[in-house]
């Protein structure tokens, strides 16, 4: 192999590793057997595991973040719903490192691999963004789409360590609520209704969006809930205002007169 042949041989066969175990039960010398090269050799190329770890996880973040990439074509939902199953899919196939290091709890954790991660979330954010195309993302809308994110993070983290649900379906809860997020957003926002007006005009009844307005429509047959959201609807009552204080007479007081 040329130098950089092998430099990537070592890249690829680190990433893999530690993408099946967590990277503090990953040695040097586990890395230099499934490349096929001896301990000096990876030594050569690399300082240390630590070296070797952060270029692997540039390398994975790399490919992560283009997994938010997705052409602005069809429903906002739909798109989100397939950018999710890319990144459901790279969670799962590279759990136990990334979860040892989101977590905070690898010692392999530095500011280096810290600052991959937070471009990773800032490309994501970005993706993001753009599939709204909004020229001016108000800052509650940013807020909204980083708050989205981390719950993304979390969630696929604790779907790692449980399996408690089809992977699909997490996939497909993640987009709604996204979906439900924005809605609340707009409610605060006046400016982003008829933004949110064009999105839910491209929905269709079958798509991500669709289903979640099927299932909350649902919620209406439930004995109770169409009454309470009409109370709760209603405009609030004036506040009773309170009656005027009473004068205070002139002249001594009773004790004054004493």
């Amino acid at each position: 192999m040329s130098v950089d042949e092998r430099r990537e041989q070592l890249i690829a066969v680190a990433l893999e590793l530690f993408s099946v175990r967590p990277p503090e039960e990953v040695s040097i010398d586990d890395i230099a057997a499934a490349a096929g090269a001896s301990r000096p050799l990876v030594y050569h190329y690399f300082p240390g595991k630590q070296a070797l770890y952060e270029e692997s996880l540039r390398r994975a973040g790399r490919e992560l973040a283009g997994r938010f990439e997705e052409p602005p074509e069809g429903p906002l939902s739909e798109r989100l719903h397939r950018v999710m199953g890319r990144y459901l899919d790279f969670v799962q196939s590279h759990g136990p490192g990334f979860a040892a290091l989101l977590r905070g709890g690898s010692v392999a954790a530095s500011a280096g691999t810290s600052a991959v991660i937070d471009e990773v979330r800032r490309a994501a954010h970005d993706q993001i963004l753009g599939h709204l195309a909004i020229p001016d993302p108000s800052p509650g809308l940013r807020l909204t789409v980083r708050a989205w994110i981390a719950n993304a993070e979390i969630t696929s983290l604790e779907w790692l360590a449980e399996r408690s649900v089809p992977l699909e379906e997490l996939q497909l809860h993640l987009v709604q609520e996204f979906v439900a997020a924005l809605v609340l957003t707009a409610a605060r926002e006046p400016a982003l209704g008829a933004e949110l007006a064009s999105f839910l005009a491209d929905e269709r009844p079958d798509g991500p969006t669709g289903r979640l307005v099927h299932d909350l429509a649902g919620l209406l047959a439930v004995p109770g809930i169409t009454e309470a959201l009409g109370t709760l609807a209603a405009p609030p009552a004036a506040p009773v205002a309170s009656p005027p204080a009473a004068p205070v007479a002139d002249g001594p007081s009773p004790q004054a007169a004493e």
